[in-house]
């Protein structure tokens, strides 16, 4: 037995994996979902960093499918490697000015997040697969 479950029953390893995938899932649903419903700012955005707005649409597939695929924990670990890698490329472009605090925060959260899915990745991709929940 794996730790993920326990007969019919979740255990609590397995409950806290749906709910920790669920919860970041849920960050990058509703970003995606933001720029679909309201991409101005974040086209303002992209314009004030130089990164291309052609980006965009990229972004949103990324976020939704990456998202939905953590949700469902359908690949799971492979959307969590891409939604890691994107968090440390928004760290570095977006939120380099570490001299501000308010962006060294965000900085910081982001490399946060991008370790938590690097963590989901060891743990739901690879030799010590575990089934989804």
């Amino acid at each position: 037995m794996n730790g993920v479950l326990s007969g019919p029953a979740l255990d609590a390893s397995a409950i806290a994996l749906i709910v920790g995938r669920s919860l970041i899932a849920l960050l990058f649903v509703l970003a995606g979902a933001a720029k679909i419903l309201g991409p101005a700012p974040f086209i303002e955005h992209m314009v004030r960093f130089g990164v291309p707005t052609l980006l965009l649409p990229g972004v949103i597939a990324l976020e939704l499918g990456g998202g939905l695929w953590l949700l469902s924990g359908y690949r799971a670990g492979y959307a969590a490697i891409a939604l890691g890698l994107f968090c440390v490329l928004t760290a570095g472009i977006f939120h380099h000015d570490l001299g501000d605090k308010a962006e060294r925060t965000l900085f910081f959260k982001d490399l946060a997040i991008a370790g938590g899915l690097f963590v989901l990745a060891a743990v739901t991709t690879g030799g010590a697969r575990q089934p989804v929940a």
